[in-house]
């Protein structure tokens, strides 16, 4: 056995361990699929921030506190009878060769001549994987074109993904200019909801104005959910420089006006990425 397998099958070990209705850990053994769930978001998350600081050490951590969830997972639905680890890891083994056709198959639908003289066309491996996803969902019992996009998911994410869905069978904008003319149109209903003093109303159309801002980025190829993790972390990362440069000159923030702000704004810009 590989010391990666090694390394698997003592985490999975570990886990029954903890499970153990008589040796195992009490809040370990009481947890199910919902009160779960929560934690593997908060762990995938987690996983993203350490990307996006470039922190490579946190990273492996992280990869490893996701893992486990994973590992939670199944061992709480072999319990159950359902499934159990290596189920999960030949489901997806099998899926991903099923999605890449141009390398462990031949179809029809991929010329074969292309594969031998160069690169698969991208446009031709994005049909092929969005008729794969298809046929799985079919078997899977799903036919709505929305029916399967998670919930859990973050809103702007969620939001590019029903756009993506959409698109599938015609409905979606021409092309990134009538999403941008889509937000005036989103942001003029603002001001009017603002003009009503309609709170309600506010809520609705500022949800709608994001819903679009979202598919704007995902015309332009940009994943708004990312955009706006690197800009929040952008933002904190400023904003603690100008705590420290305050601090080190025996500033409080809560008594700087606007100007001295700036000035700080501006200098903490030129001090960060």
């Amino acid at each position: 056995m590989s010391a990666a397998g090694q390394e698997l099958e003592a985490l999975l070990a570990l886990m029954r361990t903890l499970r153990d209705p008589q040796a195992g850990c009490p809040w370990d053994r009481e947890q199910n699929f919902a009160s779960i769930a929560p934690f593997t978001i908060e762990e995938a998350y987690e996983v993203a921030d350490a990307i996006g600081r470039g922190d490579v050490a946190r990273l492996r951590d992280e990869l490893g506190d996701l893992l486990f969830q994973v590992v939670f997972h199944a061992r709480m639905a072999e319990e159950a009878g359902h499934f159990d680890f290596t189920a999960v890891a030949r489901a997806i083994h099998d899926k991903l060769v099923r999605r890449h056709p141009h390398i462990f198959q031949r179809p029809a639908a991929i010329d074969a001549g292309n594969m031998e003289s160069g690169p698969v066309d991208l446009a031709q491996l994005h049909v092929s994987w969005e008729a794969q996803k298809a046929q799985e969902r079919a078997a899977a019992g799903v036919h709505g074109v929305l029916s399967d996009v998670p919930q859990a998911l973050p809103a702007l994410a969620r939001a590019a993904k029903l756009g993506r869905r959409a698109r599938r069978v015609g409905f979606d904008w021409p092309d990134a200019a009538g999403v941008r003319a889509k937000i005036d149109e989103e942001l003029a209903e603002i001001d009017a909801a603002l003009a009503a003093a309609d709170q309600a109303q506010l809520a609705d159309e500022i949800g709608d104005l994001l819903f679009t801002v979202a598919n704007w980025a995902r015309h332009l190829q940009v994943d708004a959910e990312d955009a706006l993790r690197r800009a929040a972390l952008k933002f904190e990362q400023r904003f603690e420089c100008m705590e420290r440069i305050a601090g080190r000159r025996g500033l409080e923030l809560n008594e700087l006006d606007a100007v001295r702000w700036e000035a700080l704004w501006l200098e903490a810009k030129s001090l960060t990425r």
